[in-house]
């Protein structure tokens, strides 16, 4: 498996988990049975929250055994092995059995790369034909409150409508526009976002699209519906 590396999502990704956990820290109440994640990557992004939050336990799952090996070394770097830990295997085979009290709570920045197969650059990073498999299987896995990352190019109408269905609402969201990398830049996979854009199923600029990280909850005593603020914030071009 490859690295990858985008410093301004990751960034954008932590620093919008960070702001969303402690802004509802009460009403989703994580403190009581910690938090987990699906595809922990290096876990550099959320060491930092780790450590800015104080009560904050994460648990995060990997398929990759490079990538546990990178994360496990980058939170011991950080400091914060007491409270997050990372487990090589599928998240969704293990997040539920993983012992303790019923985790309400789960984050994730999700491979959300649109391209007709896998065969791109980092395959990793594939999320599907419309590029959001893993974020709808994640809305399914039946979690309280989700944390996710969902791109502009990656049929967000449909992801939203799909919550809906199964009763979340967009609490609250923080969106970035970001320029397109080496991965979203592939030939392949540009012509095929551009398929998908046309088709009214994503919007994109002509080297630009954007990513809201979103906070979706279930619990009726968590406040606000955004969903459509969201949906209009990642409309672009």
């Amino acid at each position: 498996m490859s690295c990858f590396d985008s410093v301004d999502e990751s960034a954008h990704y932590g620093a919008s988990v960070c702001l969303l956990l402690d802004r509802y820290r009460s009403l989703l109440r994580w403190e009581e049975a910690g938090v987990v994640e699906l595809g922990t990557g290096d876990a550099a992004a959320i060491a930092e929250v780790v450590a800015g939050l104080p009560g904050l336990r994460v648990h995060g799952y990997d398929i990759s055994a490079a990538a546990v090996e990178r994360a496990r070394a980058n939170i011991a770097a950080r400091g914060v092995a007491d409270r997050y830990t990372v487990e090589h295997g599928d998240f969704f085979d293990q997040a539920d059995a993983a012992g303790g009290p019923a985790v309400t709570t789960a984050i994730a920045n999700p491979p959300y790369i649109p391209a007709p197969d896998g065969d791109i650059l980092m395959p990793e990073l594939w999320g599907g034909v419309h590029g959001n498999d893993l974020l709808l299987r994640l809305l399914k896995a039946g979690y309280d409150h989700v944390v996710a990352a969902v791109a502009s190019y990656a049929d967000p109408a449909a992801t939203l409508a799909t919550a809906t269905d199964l009763g979340y609402r967009v609490v609250n969201f923080l969106a970035m526009g970001l320029d397109y990398g080496r991965y979203s830049g592939e030939p392949k996979v540009r012509d095929h976002i551009r398929r998908i854009c046309a088709a009214g199923r994503g919007w994109t600029g002509d080297d630009e699209y954007v990513v809201a990280v979103a906070l979706f909850s279930r619990d009726p005593d968590v406040p606000g519906d955004r969903s459509a603020q969201l949906l209009g914030a990642l409309q672009l071009g």
